[in-house]
């Protein structure tokens, strides 16, 4: 290591023959090994944009991802049947329970939507409540997992890494794949068996501090305390010629070492444009009412939609928002009310951005969690997991308006009607941005891989045109 310092000392030496005899010392990192074509070593950009495999209506999709279940019967799915029936015995001899929030038709289209969500309801035009959706397993770890890659047992990429993987990015200066405060498991933001420049980005958004005398949104390293710009620089020079002279040593192919040079620079430029997407200081009176920024109740959620709208407009393609807490296995009428009343507002505000900017109609948006809750009271005033029957709704990209696609039973507690599972969710997402699920494949352990596996239909019926 001396003999390096003294050779580092100089820029006029030939610091790339250093570092190869660094990189032999050091050997191959621990990475794990994937073929991946040259990449970077010939210039290919493996995040280009592509064509797609037919003519798309959705460009990038914005995911509000509800972790933990919220209760479909009290949301989206009006059982006026279980409202008739509460406090009768039903399934194990629990005591069916009746939604406590009343329910209104909304629109022209008279979509029956809950009072939790006034502001949502104002959509009901835009919406498509999927009211017939299940999953397999009733658990919250393997139905996130399932409902992310499509499977509860392996690990597998996202659907958002596999939409990076077909469609590329437009934005060199920000991730194609972002979640913003996602769940714990980095399996529902990985890419698996994908080259690893197809992850998602993690960005967890909270808090504040000044930058240049002003306010922002707090996201932590986004800039070195220690060194400056052009340090930092001289530095990723260094660390670079390292990666790259082991990425010749590894034959012109090593997946993880093309991720972490790709990971490195990215995150170089991101420095300059990151600041900008989630600095919400500039945006005007009208944009911070709509989104509630200034409400103690839905600052957070506000903001987090906010910058998915930003990011959206900058040409990020899959961008998720993460909000817990629907786990209602008690309490249910003071804590369901208390999770609509924190998103309600800065989701009818991105819906309304998104329209008045001219995005909607290319960007599809998505609500839901994992799976449902029953119509059976859990306790006094809960409700259990529910994978057999839930609600989501896409708004946007393509997918039609003011329409209700599929049923469970009358007391919601089995998909009946336009049954959707998470297979076919992923085939119908996939369609919209242009890729076909079934030629959507990456070859890994000998065989082709798909999102949707061996399964998938699309829900044709729910699209425009």
């Amino acid at each position: 290591m001396e003999l390096c310092s003294n050779r580092m000392q100089s820029d006029l030496y030939t610091r790339r023959d250093m570092l190869r005899g660094l990189s032999c010392g050091f050997g191959m990192l621990g990475f794990s090994q994937l073929a991946f074509g040259q990449g970077l070593l010939d210039g290919a950009n493996p995040l280009a944009p592509r064509a797609t495999h037919h003519k798309a209506t959705a460009k990038r999709v914005i995911f509000l991802f509800m972790e933990g279940a919220p209760s479909h019967v009290d949301t989206f799915d009006y059982k006026p049947e279980l409202s008739r029936l509460d406090g009768q015995r039903g399934n194990r001899n629990r005591r069916l329970l009746g939604s406590p929030f009343k329910f209104e038709q909304h629109g022209e289209s008279g979509i029956p939507i809950s009072e939790l969500f006034p502001n949502v309801a104002r959509h009901a035009d835009r919406m498509c409540v999927l009211n017939g959706m299940h999953t397999d397993i009733p658990a919250h770890a393997q139905a996130q997992v399932q409902m992310h890659t499509g499977s509860t047992q392996f690990v597998r990429p996202s659907m958002g890494s596999w939409s990076l993987y077909g469609l590329g990015t437009e934005n060199e200066n920000l991730p194609g794949f972002v979640a913003l405060n996602p769940p714990r498991n980095a399996q529902n933001y990985g890419a698996a068996f994908l080259p690893a420049h197809y992850q998602g980005t993690r960005m967890d958004l909270g808090g504040r501090r000044l930058r240049q005398g002003r306010e922002v949104e707090a996201m932590p390293n986004l800039d070195s305390s220690r060194l400056t710009r052009s340090a930092q620089r001289e530095q990723l020079d260094l660390v670079q010629a390292l990666n790259q002279a082991a990425l010749r040593d590894a034959g012109g192919t090593h997946e993880g070492i093309e991720g972490m040079i790709s990971a490195y620079e990215l995150a170089f430029r991101m420095q300059d444009t990151l600041p900008e997407v989630i600095d919400v200081a500039k945006e005007p009176e009208s944009i911070r009412d709509l989104y509630g920024l200034d409400d103690e109740g839905t600052s957070a959620f506000g903001r987090q939609c906010l910058a998915a709208r930003r990011m959206a407009e900058a040409g990020v393609r899959f961008i998720e928002v993460g909000f817990g807490g629907w786990d209602t296995h008690r309490n249910l009428r003071e804590e369901l009310t208390n999770q609509c009343t924190s998103i309600d507002r800065p989701i009818a505000g991105l819906l309304t951005d998104l329209a008045q900017r001219g995005l909607l109609e290319d960007t599809l948006v998505i609500w839901g969690g994992e799976f449902g809750r029953t119509p059976d009271a859990q306790g006094t005033d809960g409700r259990d997991h529910n994978n057999k029957g839930f609600s989501m709704w896409m708004a946007g990209g393509g997918v039609q308006g003011g329409m209700v696609y599929g049923a469970t039973d009358p007391l919601g507690r089995e998909a009946v009607d336009g049954r959707m599972h998470i297979h076919d969710w992923h085939a119908t997402i996939l369609h919209m941005l242009g890729l076909n699920h079934e030629s959507l494949t990456h070859q890994h352990a000998g065989r082709d891989f798909r999102l949707t596996d061996v399964h998938g239909e699309v829900a044709k019926d729910i699209l425009l045109g």
